[in-house]
């Protein structure tokens, strides 16, 4: 750098200058313009951009931001530092070389997130692309005072001008692909029963979208300013923030959704196990990921405390008849064909019960065991203290031991094997649209 200094100097100074910075800028530019080649950033036309599948675009994008990372740390930051050197005693000169060297090379990578960004609005692109979007975005925003630095000049002034297009375009894409994920939630229609009451297709594919979209809220914030968030709840606990609130809205939109899916199952039991389900696949996402920090400690509690609502009654349907087969008042004096009827009831409903349930699943691991332990705790004791003081009642007859059917430790054997998804059921077939569940608010 500094002989190349004193060899401009010399010319220069020798009455050369013409020659000296029509021979700096030739060599430099074509330096440049092979590094922006080597980084694989070419002219794409619109026209051009349009007939590429969406998996080429793709790998351009993974391209182009490896090459902005380049070009703003070294290449066109490498420049600038040698012209300012070289050309330290001329503001102009300086200002004219780096202008003819960079401005063709640097207008170049920064139009590319317009291209994309154009592409996405003419075409029906994959959701997913959004966050290609957004990395791009994050690239431009994160390298802003990099690009004003760099490109200070008036000069180049068209540098920062394609630059705050692509980042302007770039807003406008993502906010309509946001609006078009949401809309898509809204006209989901399929009647797929999943088997058991799992978690449907629909929370898995919302859910992590939702979450992988919490990865960029810094940047969402930027983008969606100024776009009045759609209005979920008057309440004081409401999420204050507007990124907040339009994540909030998308997962009750989603919740909305399960809630009619619901229906779609003929035991109303099922109905409320897949509520469960599919909220508390919500809930451990958003705990697990950027969502937490967004929606806040009282929306997860407000929606844990859902999760519990929902699972209560489907014991509640599940396995409230079985108990309700044995006497409430266990003190009271029975007589054998009395105690032999409730035995009766008992094994009756516990296996028709059990015979349904059985097919459930429950693919929380916690929440699975959750749901055995509370079932068990409630019915086991109550069998059991059953069974301890009136099967002699039984046995002192005749047939006793084909009426009682179930010991105690039959009971929790079995309980112990449910939502594992192997039992028989109709339970999960479909049936018209009908709710026999009390609407209970998702929001």
């Amino acid at each position: 750098m500094t002989e190349l200094r004193s060899i401009a100097e010399c010319m220069i100074g020798s009455g050369y200058a013409k020659e000296c910075i029509s021979i700096y800028k030739s060599i430099r530019k074509s330096i440049i313009d092979e590094g922006v080649y080597r980084l694989e950033v070419e002219k794409i036309t619109t026209a051009k951009a349009k007939r590429m599948s969406w998996e080429d675009v793709e790998l351009k994008i993974r391209s182009w931001l490896e090459a902005v990372k380049v070009s703003m740390e070294t290449l066109f930051k490498g420049e600038k530092i040698l012209c300012d050197h070289v050309f330290e005693a001329s503001d102009s000169i300086r200002e004219s070389c780096f202008s003819e060297i960079s401005r063709e090379g640097a207008t170049l990578l920064f139009t590319f997130p317009e291209i994309v960004a154009f592409k996405t609005s003419k075409k029906n692109p994959p959701k997913e692309i959004i966050f290609r979007l957004l990395d791009m975005y994050t690239s431009v925003a994160g390298n802003w005072r990099a690009i004003e630095a760099i490109f200070s000049f008036d000069s180049t002034s068209v540098v920062r001008s394609q630059a705050l297009k692509s980042l302007v375009s770039l807003s406008e894409s993502i906010r309509s692909l946001l609006l078009e994920f949401e809309s898509r939630i809204h006209k989901d229609s399929s009647k797929v029963v999943v088997h058991g009451g799992g978690v449907h297709p629909l929370t898995l594919s919302v859910v992590s979208h939702i979450s992988l979209l919490a990865d960029y809220s810094n940047v969402l914030v930027d983008i969606l300013a100024g776009s009045p968030p759609p209005n979920v709840s008057d309440s004081d606990d409401s999420p204050t923030s507007e990124l907040a609130i339009r994540f909030a809205w998308l997962i009750l939109v989603l919740l909305c959704k399960i809630d009619r899916k619901a229906n779609y199952y003929k035991d109303c039991s099922v109905q409320y196990l897949f509520l469960t389900n599919n909220l508390r696949h919500v809930v451990s996402r958003a705990r697990s990921s950027n969502l937490k920090r967004l929606l806040g400690d009282d929306w997860v509690k407000r929606h844990v405390a859902k999760v519990k609502q929902f699972s209560d009654s489907y014991k509640r349907l599940a396995w409230g008849p079985v108990l309700a087969t044995l006497p409430e008042n266990r003190a009271v004096e029975m007589s054998a064909d009395e105690v032999k009827e409730r035995f009766e009831k008992f094994s009756e409903g516990f296996e028709r019960a059990y015979g349904k349930q059985g097919a459930c699943v429950v693919p929380d691991v916690e929440l699975r065991e959750e749901i055995k332990l509370s079932i068990a705790r409630k019915l086991v004791p109550v069998y059991r203290e059953f069974y301890n003081t009136r099967r002699s009642v039984i046995l002192a007859g005749a047939g006793g031991v084909t009426v009682v059917r179930f010991t105690p430790e039959d009971i929790e054997n079995h309980l112990s094997n449910l939502f594992s998804g192997e039992g028989i059921s109709g339970s999960s077939s479909v049936s018209s649209p009908s709710s026999c569940r009390s609407r209970q608010s998702t929001s």
